[in-house]
């Protein structure tokens, strides 16, 4: 399958490694050619000197015989014409980067039907979703929803005063309605067996029905964690914008913060309760005055990552309970989490999730990276066909590298184990590591797709 990427900038550079290392036939498209050197010099991919949204380019022969398009250029307007350009062309599907507000509030349905855009990405809208979907569950260092909200994933750093530590998971008391899916543990991805246990700092992740989750997730909260009530946001760039209204609609606390006084006044436009003020994120005196030490947790959304990991470690210092980064590059990720930021997001993986997602197709429904991109949690549809349908899991000779964690059967999801027998059109939620993600996808769809 051939892939076009119309834009060499951080988030089409992302897409573009992403779906390199799945071993899909990438071409990278921009008009700058000390972009395209980057991308050239380090991803295994063609790279195409070109203006994206023009017909001429359309006409390259490795462009106009692509199956996918992704428009990822900052300016939506380009990003659209490409799109349009492309199913003129004959590339069956497209996705573009569609970061205004209004467009996606106001006409996302009419772009949609006149555009020709399969997938809108809007990775700051991503984003504030994800830091929603955490703050809503206080132990979470990550929440993910499956199967229309069937099935969801809890991700939890283990605390030394778990009670579920040192307990061998065949003699855990785990409803019957979950499953311990994956651990991490000093960047090895464990999936865990009776004997293996929780130890202090693993990453655990579980699954399984929401409101068991939901409860279950209470041996995770630290002593010092509770409902999150009041939140700062520092930087009302695009996710702060989207977020602060989120959060405010859910009874929280909110201020945002930033010294951009247009960018104050269009976060304040969409408070009830919350406050926008425009001030220096970076001044102390003023966020004492604003009570940062009585706040559960800190966002830190500016445009700059190395201030965003310096403001996280002034928020802790003063007093606040939680910090949240946003960052762009996901080798920061590690790096900040080891220096005492509680939850690190790249923008960018989010998105290029979605993108994976998208180009996998053969019933593939949505992709979620974790730690870092090393392991995925896939929704996958089973086809007509498939390897695994109407096989007992037990024979069907997965890699070890994979877990089948629940399926979703008439709108009802169960835990599976070896006797399970999977059927097409069950909803599977899937935990694998990535390096064998392409193998393991091969099972689950049908003789005629296209691998």
């Amino acid at each position: 399958m051939r892939i076009v990427v119309i834009g060499a900038g951080k988030l089409g550079y992302s897409i573009a490694e992403l779906l390199s290392n799945e071993q899909f036939d990438v071409v990278v498209v921009d008009h700058d050619e000390e972009r395209l050197e980057v991308v050239k010099n380090t991803l295994d991919v063609l790279t195409i000197l070109a203006n994206g949204a023009s017909p001429i380019t359309m006409n390259d022969p490795d462009i106009r015989d692509a199956d996918i398009l992704v428009a990822s250029t900052a300016i939506d307007e380009v990003n659209m014409v490409a799109c349009i350009l492309a199913k003129k062309h004959g590339i069956t599907y497209t996705a573009a980067r569609i970061r205004d507000m209004q467009f996606l509030s106001e006409a996302k349905d009419y772009l949609k039907e006149n555009f020709d855009i399969d997938l809108m990405l809007n990775p700051e809208l991503i984003t504030a979703r994800e830091i929603n979907r955490i703050l809503m569950t206080p132990a979470a260092l990550n929440v993910e929803d499956f199967a229309n909200g069937k099935v969801r994933l809890f991700e939890t750093k283990v605390g030394r005063h778990s009670p579920l530590i040192h307990i061998p998971f065949k003699d855990m008391a785990i409803p019957p309605s979950i499953l311990a899916g994956m651990i991490f543990r000093d960047h090895r991805m464990i999936i865990p067996h009776g004997d293996d246990k929780l130890l202090p700092h693993d990453n655990a992740y579980f699954i399984g029905d929401p409101q068991a989750i939901e409860k279950f997730s209470a041996n995770f909260v630290q002593r010092d964690t509770s409902k999150v009530e009041r939140v700062i946001i520092i930087g009302a760039g695009r996710t702060g914008r989207f977020l602060a209204p989120m959060l405010d609609k859910q009874g929280v606390r909110v201020k945002i913060f930033d010294k951009n006084r247009e960018r104050s006044l269009l976060a304040a436009e969409k408070l009830e309760n919350g406050l926008a003020i425009c001030g220096d994120g970076t001044d102390l005196d003023l966020l004492e005055q604003e009570g940062i030490a009585d706040a559960d947790v800190v966002i830190c959304l500016t445009d700059d990552e190395k201030l965003n990991l310096m403001l996280a470690l002034i928020a802790k210092h003063l007093g606040a309970k939680k910090t949240i980064v946003r960052v762009s590059r996901r080798e920061y990720v590690d790096l900040m989490e080891k220096v005492g930021v509680d939850i690190v997001l790249s923008t960018r993986l989010l998105s290029a999730s979605e993108v994976l997602a998208f180009a996998r197709q053969g019933g593939v429904v949505s992709v979620s990276l974790l730690e870092g991109a090393k392991a995925e949690a896939v929704e996958v549809i089973v086809q007509d066909g498939a390897p695994v349908a109407g096989k007992r899991l037990m024979d069907v000779k997965l890699p070890r590298e994979c877990l089948v964690c629940a399926y979703v059967r008439d709108n009802e999801a169960s835990i599976p184990n070896g006797s399970s027998v999977l059927l097409a059109g069950d909803r599977v939620i899937l935990f694998i590591q990535t390096s064998f993600a392409k193998k393991v996808m091969n099972y689950f769809k049908g003789r005629d797709t296209d691998a």
